[in-house]
């Protein structure tokens, strides 16, 4: 793979020190290599998510990342408890995980940074009968995936919580396919996603963005 171009800034006024930045790598400041925290590439493996379930049981469980019950694997990060447009495609997402397992997603999971009773409180007002919520994503995990963090500007949210974020892990445990973003909404329409990962099992299309 071709080596990637790094970026030389110098700081402050004109005789002052340079910083070069490589945006996959790391920085280079006065010598010292100092590596970056990455965001999470297609084709590279997914980190461990090791949460709680709301109702009872662990994420551990649903092997994500395993090819169980189908090749690939949905992993939905939402804001919480005071988003509506989370409670919008958290309830089509309950309503089709039929229509999901078909397109070969054997495994789906919501995952937020809500505390335990939030994350119960918001399970039973969405009511949510068979979508697997996960909560108590913790802040530095939540960067690990490379998702946006925000602080409450408002009664009834959390002080601090992801933004939203949408990942499709292979069976190897590897990510397929991540939409990430930093406002509520412009999430990916679930039918876009079926009909992109139909697409890529029948033309046996790779991973890309890769490189």
């Amino acid at each position: 793979m071709a080596a990637l171009p790094w970026l030389k800034l110098r700081l402050g006024c004109a005789d002052g020190p340079i910083l070069t930045i490589n945006h996959r790598s790391g920085i280079l400041f006065g010598g010292v290599f100092v590596e970056s925290v990455m965001t999470l590439h297609p084709t590279q493996t997914a980190p461990t998510l090791s949460l709680p379930l709301t109702g009872g049981g662990s994420t551990d469980e649903l092997a994500l990342g395993s090819g169980a019950g189908g090749r690939f694997s949905l992993v939905v990060f939402f804001r919480g408890l005071h988003c509506p447009v989370c409670r919008k495609q958290l309830g089509e997402l309950d309503r089709r995980l039929v229509d999901l397992n078909d397109a070969g997603v054997g495994r789906v999971l919501a995952v937020s940074m809500e505390t335990p009773e939030r994350s119960a409180q918001l399970v039973e007002q969405w009511h949510l009968r068979n979508l697997p919520v996960a909560c108590g994503l913790t802040e530095a995990s939540a960067r690990e995936w490379g998702l946006f963090i925000s602080t409450a500007i408002k009664d009834g949210e959390a002080p601090v919580f992801n933004e939203p974020g949408m990942f499709v892990l292979d069976a190897d445990g590897t990510l397929f396919w991540s939409s990430v973003s930093s406002m509520p909404f412009g999430r990916p329409a679930i039918d876009d996603v079926l009909a992109g990962l139909q697409f890529a099992q029948k033309s046996e299309y790779p991973a890309r963005g890769a490189a």
